[in-house]
C-alpha cells in the first residue's frame, strides 16, 4: 500500500470524529461523502440542515452529523466557554454569540475544545490566518511546544533516500524566518510528527548552504546555533547540522562532506532555514520528482487542526482528514 492508504487504514482503526466547518463549499461535501463511504472518520458538518441538504445534493452523506449553531443545545456552553477564554481581551457574551453563530471555523474549534470532536480540517475557502487564528485563541499551543509550525509530508517515487523516499519538510508553510530557538522547536515537533505518521525513527538534518563550516555567513550561524539548541533540548534525538541538502540525504556525499557525523546521508526529516527555502524545496520535489505532497500539516496546536490549500481538491481534503485522525492518536 502507498503512504496515504496506510494512513487511511490507521484512521479507520482510530475511529475519530473530525469537524468540517466549510459547508459553503461543494468540495467539503464531496470529501465528506468519500470519507463516510470508506469509513475513514466520523464527520460533523457545521451549518443549517437546509443549507447542508442544498449543498450536498446528489451525494450520500449517510452517517454525517449536521450541527446548526443557531439551534444546537451545545451553543450556550460554547458561548460561555469562549467568554471565559477571551474575557481578558474584553469578550462579552453578545460578541461570543455573534462570532459562534456566524463564523463556523470558531464553532468548529469550540467543538474540539469542548471534546465534541477530536479534530478539525478547514482552509478550502479560508486563508491560513483565518484558519489558525481561532485555534491559537482557543486551543493554544500544545504543552511543552514553543510555537505552531507546518510541514509537508513528501513521498518521492523510486527514491532510495530518506525512509524509502518519505520525508518531512519543515517549516514549509507557516513561519517566515524562524530564529535559532524557533528552528530548534520546529525540529523537535517535526521529529515527533514523522514518528507518529511514518512510524519510523526520525533522523533530522538542519539544512543550510553550508556543511559543517564550509561557508561563513550570518544565515549559517543561525542554523549552527539552532543545531546546538536542538541537541541540547532533544538529547535522545538523532539530529545534526548544518548540512547542505546532498550531504543530508545522500550517503556517499554525507560521508565525504561530514565524515564525523552519524546523521549525514541518512536524514528523513529536513529542517529548512526559512519559509522561502522550505516552500521552494517542497514544490521542486513535488513537480520535478512527481512526489506526493501532503500538507501543510499543522503541528504544535493543543489539538489536531489542519489547514488546506484553497486550491485543494476533494481528494486532498480526504487525505488531510485521514492524517488529522491519525494525529488525534497522539493526544
Amino acid at each position: 500500500m502507498g503512504f496515504i492508504d496506510v494512513i487511511k487504514e490507521r484512521a479507520k482503526a482510530a475511529n475519530k470524529t473530525i469537524v468540517l466547518p466549510e459547508t459553503e463549499d461543494r468540495r467539503t461535501y464531496e470529501a465528506a461523502a468519500q470519507i463516510l463511504k470508506e469509513g475513514i472518520a466520523k464527520i460533523i458538518l457545521v451549518g443549517s440542515e437546509e443549507a447542508v441538504k442544498k449543498g450536498s445534493e446528489g451525494l450520500d452523506l449517510t452517517g454525517a452529523v449536521v450541527v446548526d449553531p443557531a439551534t444546537s443545545d451545545r451553543t450556550r456552553a460554547y458561548i460561555d466557554k469562549l467568554v471565559e477564554l477571551r474575557q481578558k481581551k474584553g469578550m462579552t457574551p453578545e460578541q461570543a454569540k455573534e462570532i459562534l453563530l456566524n463564523q463556523y471555523l470558531y464553532y468548529g474549534v469550540m467543538m474540539v475544545k469542548m471534546g465534541d470532536a477530536d479534530g478539525m480540517v478547514s482552509g478550502a475557502c479560508h486563508s491560513t490566518a483565518d484558519t489558525l487564528r481561532p485555534c491559537l485563541q482557543i486551543l493554544k499551543t500544545k504543552p511543552g511546544t514553543k510555537l505552531v509550525s507546518a510541514f509537508f509530508l513528501m513521498v518521492v517515487p523510486n527514491c532510495e533516500y530518506g525512509a524509502d523516499g518519505t520525508f518531512i519538510f519543515a517549516d514549509s508553510g507557516l513561519n517566515q524566518n524562524p530564529n535559532p530557538e524557533e528552528l530548534a522547536a520546529i525540529a523537535g515537533s517535526s521529529a515527533d510528527s514523522f514518528e507518529l505518521l511514518v512510524e519510523k525513527e526520525p533522523i533530522v538534518a538542519m539544512l543550510s548552504h553550508s556543511t559543517k563550516g564550509s561557508a561563513k555567513h550570518a544565515d549559517v550561524d543561525k542554523v549552527v546555533e539552532a543545531t546546538r539548541l536542538a541537541k541540547e533540548q532533544y538529547p535522545d534525538l538523532k539530529l545534526d547540522g548544518e548540512f547542505q541538502l546532498d550531504a543530508a540525504i545522500v550517503p556517499s556525499v554525507g560521508a565525504s562532506k561530514a565524515p564525523g557525523s552519524d546523521i549525514a546521508g541518512k536524514a528523513n526529516v529536513l529542517i529548512f532555514p526559512d519559509l522561502d527555502a522550505g516552500n521552494i524545496g517542497y514544490k521542486l520535489t513535488q513537480r520535478l520528482a512527481k512526489a506526493e505532497a501532503y500538507g501543510p500539516i499543522t503541528q504544535g496546536i493543543a489539538a489536531p487542526v489542519n489547514d488546506l490549500s484553497r486550491g485543494c481538491s476533494a481528494e486532498d481534503i480526504v487525505g488531510v482528514v485521514a492524517i488529522t485522525a491519525v494525529q488525534c492518536l497522539a493526544k
